[in-house]
């Protein structure tokens, strides 16, 4: 089968979205698939076509950024020419060019599944309202054309205006999580960098320094964890510094973590590669995602923490709420709530024994190939 996915930002851009598409093109790509990336080359030093892990990746020239957004003049002449090449087309919504994408599709009588990560709910601003709109109408522009639609959880699905609307072509496939087995020896070397083991709790927080991750509410949380826990410790995995849109965001914010970094409880990792995050979850007591909007649909690294019986406290946002939920492994706290999240994290710290989880299956659940498969089953009913 040839499949052609699409979506704006690829590898090695790092999201929850491009490392679902990266995981799930190269799931692909194993099971025999000729498996084409079409996305944008946001950054000129990467080049305009390349091979990744067996997958024949495309980047089309940006010749302007706004916001998150780029503007790719020659991106609809690329397309028309790959979506006749290949049997099947898959998108990663949100996407501004879905809808011209799937009319491709539907003119070449090639299937199109719309792959729905999250909404896209930009920063308050009359600017920001616009983008908004134009891409909730390219969004239902795209639906209406597609085939189908795929999203994480049926949660999510319910509780979401756009999916809703659509819901008799719509199933919903749990994301491809997969990580390596940690190297012999990181995991202690780990801690002796970050002093990990010195009987006090670990908060990890693996995400991009965003908005809509709530980076405050843990900010909020930490002065009632450290009556408790005086040397109580957060480790920030991910990119926070120079994160596009968020500059507003971390100007506000850092001032407070910078007390907290002088204390000794605050560090920041950067971004860190699965071999090294495989090193980082054993180290922790507890992972946070204490995501504010439906902009997070599920959190990936939930599932990455409860791999090593790690519990997580998560929001109560649609599909974030689910990995806790269905694999009873943490607390689900109010969205926004700081003091619902001390004592989840209190609570937790009190009685770690108790969250535990059948890794094995939890791997086998998530894994790639698992998720390949099922949209394999997709993609060959509707070429019928």
């Amino acid at each position: 089968m040839r499949i052609l996915t699409v979506l704006t930002y690829y590898r090695p851009h790092t999201s929850g979205l491009t490392i679902y598409a990266e995981r799930l093109a190269r799931a692909f790509a194993k099971r025999g698939h000729q498996v084409t990336v079409m996305t944008t080359r946001y950054d000129k030093s990467l080049p305009r076509e390349e091979m990744m892990d067996g997958v024949r990746v495309i980047r089309v020239p940006v010749v302007l950024r706004i916001s998150k957004g780029v503007i790719a003049p020659t991106f609809g002449l690329v397309a028309t020419k790959l979506v006749w090449q290949h049997d099947v087309v898959q998108l990663h919504l949100p996407q501004f060019d879905a809808p011209g994408m799937a009319l491709r599709a539907r003119l070449f009588g090639k299937p199109v599944v719309l792959t729905y990560h999250c909404d896209l709910l930009l920063p308050p601003g009359l600017f920001n309202r616009f983008v908004n709109l134009v891409v909730q109408f390219q969004n239902n522009m795209a639906a209406l054309l597609a085939d189908h639609l795929v999203t994480y959880t049926q949660d999510y699905a319910d509780n979401s205006a756009y999916l809703s609307r659509y819901r008799l072509k719509l199933t919903p496939f749990l994301p491809p999580v997969v990580l390596p087995p940690a190297e012999s020896g990181s995991v202690e070397a780990f801690a002796g960098t970050y002093q990990t083991r010195q009987q006090r709790p670990v908060i990890g927080m693996v995400t991009r320094f965003a908005a809509e991750k709530g980076v405050e509410v843990l900010l909020d949380a930490l002065p009632a964890v450290l009556e408790e826990y005086p040397h109580v410790q957060v480790l920030f995995a991910g990119q926070y510094q120079n994160v596009m849109g968020e500059q507003v965001y971390a100007d506000r914010l850092m001032p407070r973590i910078k007390k907290y970094e002088e204390m000794g409880c605050w560090k920041f990792l950067g971004n860190l590669s699965q071999q090294q995050l495989a090193a980082f979850y054993p180290n922790m007591d507890v992972l946070v995602v204490p995501s504010l909007n439906s902009t997070e649909a599920f959190g990936l690294v939930q599932v990455e923490a409860m791999m090593n019986n790690v519990p997580c406290v998560a929001s109560a946002l649609p599909g974030v709420r689910r990995p806790v939920q269905m694999h009873a492994m943490g607390k689900v706290v109010p969205i926004g709530d700081s003091s619902a999240l001390a004592e989840a994290l209190l609570e937790i710290f009190a009685k770690k024994e108790k969250y535990r989880c059948d890794t094995a299956a939890l791997v086998k659940l998530y894994e790639p190939d698992t998720v390949a498969e099922e949209y394999e089953k997709l993609f060959e009913k509707l070429m019928g």
